[in-house]
């Protein structure tokens, strides 16, 4: 057990890899840039048997999967929000997930590596969610899942 919910161990991120199935994957791209990360990260965590749930307003589909606008627009329930947007829009999206109803947050929230808002974090963590900062959820997925 994680004696914060600010993730930075390598055990707790490694727990936390393990324990995600469903990612909704904020500000997802398409494969116009197959080599884009919000595009490839997206595709190693498939390969490692994530459900990914695409989510961006500038696209209607990701792959013959809907992508949604925002994550209250989503119907599934997904466990943790992958998030590749610029730090300066991070208290806005925590805003948005705070703003879910409590049944259906995330567990987690992974800022992808280079991104990184201490504000929205915290505010995250006080609601009881736990977050990971600055790390790529596509390489730890490689590290402590088998592939599918």
């Amino acid at each position: 057990m994680p004696s914060s919910l600010l993730l930075e161990s390598l055990d707790d991120v490694a727990a936390a890899v393990r324990a995600g199935r469903v990612v909704a994957v904020l500000g997802m791209k398409d494969g116009r840039d197959p080599s884009a990360p919000a595009y490839r990260i997206p595709q190693m965590l498939r390969e490692h048997g994530m459900k990914v749930i695409p989510v961006n307003p500038k696209f209607g589909a990701i792959d013959g999967a809907t992508c949604y606008p925002n994550l209250a627009s989503v119907p599934d329930a997904f466990d943790t929000v992958d998030v590749f947007r610029h730090p300066r829009f991070l208290p806005g999206h925590a805003e948005e997930i705070l703003a879910l109803p409590e049944s259906r947050r995330p567990r987690l929230v992974w800022f992808q590596l280079g991104i990184r808002n201490d504000e929205a974090a915290a505010r995250l963590v006080a609601a009881g969610i736990s977050v990971v900062q600055d790390r790529c959820l596509g390489v730890d997925a490689a590290r402590f899942l088998a592939k599918v």
